[in-house]
């Protein structure tokens, strides 16, 4: 997108929106009650609940805040999307025993807990399946963690790790006022990243007092002690609000021996690594006037890890991980003329991460391998929203800005290798059309609401180039009983930068190896493997619709059916087995069996500052029988479609209140990795989500007590084995917590909240499969779990 391009939106934006002040209030009515109408969630927890149980013992002045009510997965102010959205409030986050965002998104069944999560450990490929920073990383619909945007606030966290995963764990739960997901494809709005959807954590605006807690806990079949420690402090005054929360928490590793179906594994070996983590937040808003906010977010994680890999009986490998996070954002918002506001804001995030590997043996320990991952990030945004004109339904509204992100990369090694990373510069610009065509108020049989709404987003990389992405959705009410929405779009995701700047490598394999059968015992084949810089963004078409029931006479009862359809093309891999290389004609695009001395010092031009030879015989060129190449391309396709089902129905038993409420999600995807290789399943195999994933359960709350129990079902997965397949049993677990809130009372017990959480209470064994190598856990560890039964006790302490 070119300058001039850019220049021309913030005029337009500034042009639109100048004026004055006018009357806000009247504004934020207007823009409350189109919230309400959205019915966005059925696990929505009413913001009323939160504000009181926030605001401690005395009740504070009433701050002025010109931000309207918050939506994800649209800019227009209160407005309504067409995608559905999944709403966890601080309240349900705490009846149901949470105590990190982390274990928040592996509770929702359209999250895959593989890619970068706790736990993932001892698992052999798919979709970046690690366990390196202790984080825990957003992963809808399985597409990986770098398909899924995480945003705090609305704004970008730095990437985590080697990957473009955003460790939503890092963000202290205590000052978390609700946690909105939009599993639909929203780059139109976002930008990069959004193909599976978009995580949007939102902090506590008031909070006054004092609260300190802590939490203990552990796996009753050994490991995991769990220690916490929290302090959380706020303030409102006429014109803003302070909170600031402070977390310690560590955690023992989980050892193979603890468990009987790892116990054969090498020791010392764990199969869910021991933490130790620090985190900081604050958060603070200020109004001028009634016409200007100023607001400031800070953000600090730091984490050590441990973990072990045993080799033999007395060796064994040690891994120190350790990661910071930082993300400082400011922003101002002014309040304009004819009730638009333009806002300008800012954000600077950094992760580091270094990973230290040790090998002890009985001659001692040696330090093996040291790296240093960073990543930093530098965005900035100006944007305008406000009504356009009048419509019969009411206004119809446009939001529209400019900015810009930059972002590096940079990989160290301290003991081998060369360094290797880069950076990106990009340059956006978006607008968002909101048309109200009929209004509730408006008294037409078969239509009691439409809207139609409209955003598109250009950006512009250094690296590619531009992409465009529009969205089109529709809200339609046929009567206040139901809401029909519908969404069609397009998503991206620009490439990481390991797979752009990534190191370069050379491997000469024996012929044998790769697949040649009957070749002389001296054959040998080069691959050529590693970044590469002319890679293209993954592009992606998503559809979406949804039917929710709301029915008026039953006020407590929502219900959600939506249905969902991914195609996502160009995606980035290593596009060859390379054991397969010379055997399977499906690799035949990738191999060359003609290699011409040319060839061959072409490809060491590029890839010989990194050579391994793998072949156990000397390398003579003269012996080279093919040339695989298996760098970055972009080559696969997937397809994903499926359903989600949620529903929750909420009724007074006298003087008390049962909620019920649960979700489903049933999905099928599929992936092609490249012309002429045959299509591959991918949900309901090892290392990919289950078909079937749900979650439900009851909370009955009277007064300050409270009690909740849920079911929890993850279907069962295809391991393809040589010989054949293995289908694993499913993992049904049942989750139940208790917290009692004294309240406000005289003498010392008064804002005292005591909590009994137990998850896996049946504790149930993950179910078992024949892993391929040995040394590697029975079990697929991206979707059951090893922990068992965990009980833990907490007590806090408001002042």
């Amino acid at each position: 997108m070119k300058t001039s391009t850019l220049r021309n939106t913030i005029s337009i934006a500034l042009l639109v929106a100048a004026g004055g002040a006018s009357d806000w209030a009247a504004a934020q009515d207007v823009a409350k009650d189109t919230s309400a109408q959205g019915r966005a969630s059925v696990t929505d927890t009413p913001a009323k609940t939160h504000r009181k149980k926030s605001t401690g013992t005395s009740t504070p002045p009433a701050a002025t805040n010109l931000q309207a009510v918050t939506v994800t997965g649209t800019r227009i102010r209160g407005g309504s999307t067409p995608s559905p959205v999944i709403t966890i409030g601080s309240e349900q986050i705490q009846q149901e025993g949470f105590t990190d965002l982390g274990e928040v998104i592996r509770s929702v069944p359209q999250n895959f807990s593989g890619g970068q999560n706790p736990g993932v450990t001892g698992v052999t490929s798919g979709n970046g399946n690690q366990d390196l920073t202790g984080g825990s990383a957003l992963n809808l619909r399985g597409l990986g963690a770098d398909a899924s945007l995480t945003l705090l606030n609305g704004r970008r966290l730095a990437y985590d790790g080697f990957s473009q995963a955003v460790d939503i764990s890092a963000i202290p739960v205590e000052a978390v006022e609700r946690l909105e997901i939009v599993p639909d494809g929203a780059s139109a709005i976002y930008g990069s990243d959004a193909v599976g959807g978009v995580a949007n954590v939102i902090l506590k605006p008031d909070f006054d007092g004092v609260t300190l807690g802590t939490r203990y806990g552990g796996a009753t079949d050994g490991g995991l002690a769990t220690r916490e420690y929290t302090a959380t402090a706020g303030t409102t005054w006429a014109s803003g609000g302070l909170i600031a929360t402070f977390k310690d928490a560590n955690a023992d590793p989980i050892y193979a021996r603890q468990r009987p179906y790892t116990r054969y594994l090498i020791e010392p070996y764990t199969i869910y690594n021991g933490s130790d983590s620090r985190s900081g937040l604050a958060s603070i808003h200020q109004s001028i006037g009634d016409v200007t906010e100023l607001r400031l977010d800070v953000l600090r994680t730091e984490r050590d890890m441990t973990q072990y890999y045993g080799l033999t009986a007395d060796s064994y490998y040690r891994y120190s991980p350790k990661a910071s996070i930082t993300l400082v954002s400011p922003s101002i918002t002014f309040s304009l003329h004819r009730d638009w506001s333009l806002t300008l804001s800012g954000a600077y995030g950094k992760d580091d991460d270094t990973y230290a590997r040790r090998l002890v043996s009985a001659a001692g320990a040696s330090l093996d391998d040291l790296e240093y991952y960073n990543n930093d990030s530098r965005s900035w945004e100006i944007g305008a929203e406000g009504p356009l004109f009048p419509i019969w339904g009411g206004d119809a509204h446009l939001a529209i800005g400019t900015g810009g992100r930059e972002y590096e990369f940079h990989e160290v090694p301290k003991v081998s290798g060369s360094p290797y990373g880069g950076d990106e510069n990009v340059r956006f610009a978006y607008a968002e059309l909101s048309v109200p065509f009929v209004a509730p108020a408006s008294d037409i049989p078969g239509v009691h609401r439409l809207e139609f709404s409209a955003a598109v987003r250009g950006e512009d990389y250094d690296s590619f180039g531009r992409v465009t992405t529009p969205k089109f959705g529709v809200v339609y009410d046929p009567t206040v009983d139901f809401t029909f929405k519908t969404s069609w779009g397009k998503s991206f995701k620009a490439p990481t930068l390991a797979q752009l700047y990534g190191n370069k490598y050379a491997y000469l394999w024996s012929a044998s190896t790769v697949g040649a059968g009957g070749s002389p015992a001296d054959a040998t084949v080069l691959m050529s493997y590693g970044g590469n810089a002319d890679l293209q963004a993954e592009r992606a078409r998503t559809w979406t619709t949804s039917l929710a029931f709301h029915p008026e006479a039953l006020a407590g009862l929502d219900a959600e059916l939506s249905w969902f359809d991914i195609d996502y093309t160009d995606r980035v891999v290593l596009p060859v087995n390379y054991l397969q290389a010379l055997s399977n004609p499906a690799y035949g695009n990738y191999v060359d069996r003609s290699p011409t001395p040319e060839k061959i010092q072409q490809l060491f031009a590029v890839y010989g500052s990194n050579f391994y030879n793998l072949s156990g015989v000397a390398y003579d060129p003269g012996k080279v029988v093919a040339i695989i190449r298996d760098q970055y391309v972009n080559a696969a396709r997937q397809q994903i479609r499926g359903l989600d089902l949620s529903g929750s129905y909420r009724f007074d038993l006298g003087g008390s209140q049962l909620a019920v409420r649960g979700s489903a999600s049933w999905l099928e995807s599929t992936q092609i990795t490249s012309a002429g290789q045959p299509e591959q399943t991918l949900a309901g195999t090892v290392f990919n989500p289950a078909r079937l994933n749900d979650r439900i359960g009851a909370v009955w709350t009277s007064g300050g007590f409270s009690a909740s129990g849920f079911v929890n079902y993850t279907a069962g997965v295809t391991n393809r084995l040589a010989a054949g397949t293995e289908k694993t049993a499913s993992f049904v677990t049942v989750d139940a917590a208790v917290n009692y809130d004294v309240g406000e009372r005289a003498g010392a017990f008064s804002g005292l909240t005591l909590g009994l959480s137990v998850q896996n209470l049946l504790n149930r064994a993950p179910p078992l499969y024949t892993s391929v190598f040995a040394t590697y856990v029975p079990y697929d560890a991206t979707n059951y779990s090893a922990i068992g039964r965990f009980i833990s006790v907490s007590v806090s302490k408001h002042w």
